[in-house]
């Protein structure tokens, strides 16, 4: 049999082809790291992490991205199952120790007979053969260059940021405390998974006045890229109004500070755990596009990481992705080139587990393909349908941008009653609908 070439192991390439893999397909999966590096990725593993160590919620009844964990782990999904084993406490979120997550993808996909890793950089795309390009937004200029060349457009834009990480160790904890908004979680751990710094009103001026005079990273001339909603760096926020920042990633709402109960903290910053050690924090919602010089001046002015060592500062780098609307077919398929699939990010998904759910249904579609068989989308229904159905022709063409999994995707409920159905009980009906859906989706194959 014919392999399935893909290029690109991050996590879409790496779900791909444990999929192929899985429907006793071969696979060759093509990686230029770590000989050819990028902006953000550190090591040459399959699926490295590179913004947060974030899956965000892991509720699978009133949350769209907690269905989609639902589908792919139904699915047999090899990102869900190594990010299950690897989770730290995160309240309701799921949150990995990114290392040692992608270790086990990497020890996994080595380990599966069926799947050939080989090194080398990809620059042109295949004119035949069942190939999948899972490259992600920071494909090479050589490839993108190639992508180009073959949809005969340029490669639509955005730009994405990096948040910094704090040794905890440098933490002061006799101003921070451990704290989930509300207590979320049923264990202490998880009721205790974020490290909280408070603010005092004359604080938080402070420290915005700080922020939006330090220096900034200056993008090229003719650079027009815009910025993707979900991962604003934060001077961009607070441009957007003084209270901004309090209503976003400083909202101090859910929150009781042990050291000063009495007093309610008129901000708040948030620190997860990111790595199962509890040695290194990651600041929630803190990515950033300041110069490194000027982002330690700012951030040691918060509360409680005055004396903070950082183990990675923020950055800001440009994604591409396809205009999939006008260039993919419903089976992931390029238009122009048949024998291409794309998958991940670069399909215009947002988000680790969208990207990885797009791998997952390029990997058995490509499988089905070698096997001779036609796999069609899931439904429109279920998380991963509605999301397929949104890039390849569900969205306007003109105005495409990166999307979240979100329940607006999703086709309305029937009304079972007069009046409009509150969320509580919409949210459950949607998840409980995909979850049949989804089932019988995948009993059909």
């Amino acid at each position: 049999m014919e392999p399935v070439h893909i290029i690109g192991a991050g996590l879409a390439g790496s779900e791909a082809a444990w999929q192929i893999s899985r429907a006793g397909v071969p696979v060759i999966l093509h990686e230029m790291r770590p000989q050819v590096g990028t902006f953000a990725h550190k090591t040459g593993d399959c699926a490295e992490m590179v913004c947060s160590n974030s899956f965000r919620s892991d509720d699978d009844v009133m949350n769209a991205v907690g269905q989609l964990h639902w589908e792919m782990r139904a699915a047999g999904g090899l990102i869900m199952d190594m990010a299950g084993r690897h989770r730290l406490p995160a309240g309701g979120a799921l949150a990995v120790d990114r290392e040692a997550f992608s270790a086990a993808v990497t020890q996994a996909l080595q380990a599966e007979p069926l799947i050939d890793i080989v090194p080398g950089e990809i620059t042109e795309l295949p004119t035949d053969g069942n190939w999948i390009v899972a490259t992600g937004p920071l494909t090479s200029d050589a490839l993108a260059g190639a992508i180009r060349g073959v949809t005969g457009t340029e490669a639509l834009a955005f730009f994405d940021a990096i948040a910094p990480i704090v040794h905890a160790e440098t933490i002061d904890m006799a101003i921070a405390w451990e704290q989930s908004r509300y207590d979320k979680g049923e264990t202490l751990a998880e009721q205790k998974a974020y490290i909280n710094c408070p603010m005092t009103k004359p604080e938080y001026e402070a420290f915005l006045d700080a922020l939006l005079a330090a220096d900034k990273t200056e993008f090229h001339e003719g650079e027009t890229a815009g910025y993707f909603d979900g991962c604003l760096p934060i001077e961009v926020m607070a441009e957007r109004g003084r209270e901004t920042l309090r209503f976003g990633p400083m909202k101090p709402v859910g929150l009781t500070n042990p050291h000063k109960p009495d007093e309610k903290a008129y901000a708040v910053v948030q620190l997860r755990r990111d790595n199962s050690l509890g040695t290194l924090y990651n600041i929630v919602g803190f990515q950033t596009k300041m110069k490194y010089g000027a982002q330690t001046q700012v951030f040691r002015m918060i509360p409680g990481l005055q004396n903070a060592s950082f183990a990675r500062l923020g950055g800001i780098h440009r994604n591409s992705f396809l205009n999939s609307p006008t260039l993919m077919d419903d089976r992931m398929r390029l238009r122009l080139r048949p024998n291409l699939r794309f998958a991940g990010q670069v399909t215009g998904v947002e988000g680790y587990v969208e990207s990885a759910a797009m791998g997952l249904l390029a990997g058995r579609m490509a499988a089905a393909q070698a096997l001779g068989r036609d796999l069609g989308p899931p439904p429109l229904t279920t998380a991963t349908g509605a999301l397929i159905h949104h890039i390849t022709g569900g969205a306007e063409a003109k105005t495409f941008q990166p999307m979240n999994v979100n329940f607006g995707l999703f086709p309305p409920l029937p009304d079972t009653r007069s009046g409009r159905r509150g969320r509580k009980d919409r949210y459950p009906a949607y998840t409980q609908r995909a979850k049949d859906d989804f089932g019988a989706w995948l009993a059909a194959q």
